[in-house]
């Protein structure tokens, strides 16, 4: 839970940081880059953490709060994903997808582990 709470506060702090640093702080070396990477590259890492744990969703009474977390996250990042790949960089498809493959893989691993 740790890293999933890192993966997503990260990209948050840096948006943060990337519209006061520019706005009041006249830091113009803080560009719209700053802070568009850190959210294309989190939910990488999150279906990295997400693979490496589905043996935490597999069994629901370990795993819930993992499994209902991740969801929530992915889902937070899959729109600001689909207007990065529209407006800044076609590679935030890669995102979306790791967003979607979450969501989806998901509910497939909780039905094998029904049945």
């Amino acid at each position: 839970m740790k890293f999933l709470a890192a993966f997503t506060l990260t990209p948050i702090l840096c948006f943060a940081f990337q519209d006061l640093g520019s706005k009041y702080g006249g830091m113009d070396w803080l560009t719209t880059g700053y802070a568009a990477w850190p959210m294309m590259i989190a939910p990488v890492l999150m279906l990295l953490l997400f693979i490496q744990n589905r043996e935490l969703i597999r069994d629901p009474r370990k795993g819930a709060n993992f499994s209902q977390t991740i969801k929530i996250v992915s889902c937070l990042f899959l729109i600001p994903n689909v207007f990065a790949a529209f407006g800044y960089s076609w590679l935030a498809v890669i995102s979306v997808l790791s967003t979607l493959t979450i969501l989806v893989a998901d509910r497939q691993l909780k039905k094998q582990a029904r049945a």
